[in-house]
């Protein structure tokens, strides 16, 4: 029998459940005409020009007004590129990240590295390059708010959930976020932000219809993304039979669930499941869950953002497991 049982427990059969303008060749000028220019030249009452050697070119911008070019990517050099001060720092103090290139503005490059142990790292960090912040973005994809720092780096190394789960000290509470095919990287973003606020030990999400780890996402995560690890399983069902081994509840997340979420004594080694904006959750998720839960609202729509959920679910299951700092 695992250990603290929810004050509502229901059977996994779940019978009492329910069921993401082209250019036209131009003919060569007649002979003696330099491109760019009419066969007329000047015209007809125009002054010739008198004879004598060309001038010569135009004298070059002073350096300082001219935008300095970012470098073309560099042969071999695989990855995706993190932007923002607390994505890059973040990755910076990750071991596990292998990075690539950090491209930083003058102005930061002091404090991109405060406080940043690069001993700990198995690989050196690349010398950071020095550039202004258009050619930075001009690396980017088109509207990334960079702040003045990007790096290249690759995905984060795979984590085995049996591996996360025997990590855990089975005497200790535990706190897990399950997504069933959520698929915008801004919401798992965010839902990784929120659980490495509340002290979530991992977020478990499916290899298929998920988001990917990209900039868009770290960069919403605001550095969670390497501070709490982002685990993804081929099947979700399968998934969750494996966390009961581990004595985790398995807590989802339904608007017609029959309890709601303030009434619920949450047990201290729990997983917060949640589906989809449009679906939620499939129904071998609902079935392989505990028990079903909903955020009682009292306003005209009656549904959250799955970021918000989360956020909401994390902060009651801390609220009731730990004392506020």
């Amino acid at each position: 029998m695992r250990k603290g049982k929810p004050r509502f427990p229901q059977s996994r059969s779940a019978s009492n459940r329910r069921p993401e303008t082209d250019r036209s060749s131009a003919a060569p000028p007649p002979s003696g005409t330099k491109p760019g220019r009419s066969p007329g030249g000047r015209g007809a009452d125009s002054p010739r020009r008198p004879a004598g050697p060309a001038p010569g070119p135009l004298a070059p911008e002073p350096e300082r007004d001219r935008p300095r070019r970012p470098p073309p990517e560099r042969a071999g050099t695989s990855g995706f590129w993190l932007f923002g001060l607390h994505a890059v720092r973040a990755a910076l103090a990750n071991p596990r990240r292998h990075i690539h290139r950090i491209l930083v503005i003058r102005e930061l490059a002091g404090e991109l590295f405060e406080g940043i142990d690069r001993s700990a790292r198995p690989r050196p960090l690349p010398t950071p390059e020095s550039m202004d912040k258009d050619a930075i973005g001009r690396l980017l994809p088109a509207g990334a708010v960079h702040q003045g720092v990007a790096a290249r780096v690759e995905p984060l190394p795979y984590i085995a959930l049996e591996d996360l789960t025997a990590d855990l000290d089975p005497n200790a509470p535990a706190l897990l976020v399950v997504l069933d095919q959520v698929s915008d990287p801004h919401n798992v973003g965010a839902i990784l932000r929120s659980a490495a606020a509340f002290g979530a030990s991992a977020v478990i999400v499916t290899e298929r219809h998920a988001a990917p780890e990209t900039g868009t996402l770290a960069k919403s995560a605001s550095g969670a993304l390497d501070v709490v690890p982002l685990v993804r399983v081929a099947n979700l069902a399968r998934a969750l039979e494996l966390l009961k081994k581990a004595n985790i509840w398995c807590l989802g997340f339904a608007a017609d669930a029959p309890d709601s979420l303030p009434e619920a004594k949450l047990a201290d080694r729990v997983a917060l499941v949640l589906g989809s904006e449009g679906q939620g959750m499939r129904r071998l998720t609902r079935e392989g869950c505990d028990l079903l839960l909903r955020l009682p609202t009292g306003g005209p729509i009656d549904q959250l953002n799955v970021s918000n959920a989360a956020a909401i679910a994390l902060y009651e299951w801390a609220r009731q497991h730990r004392q506020p700092r």
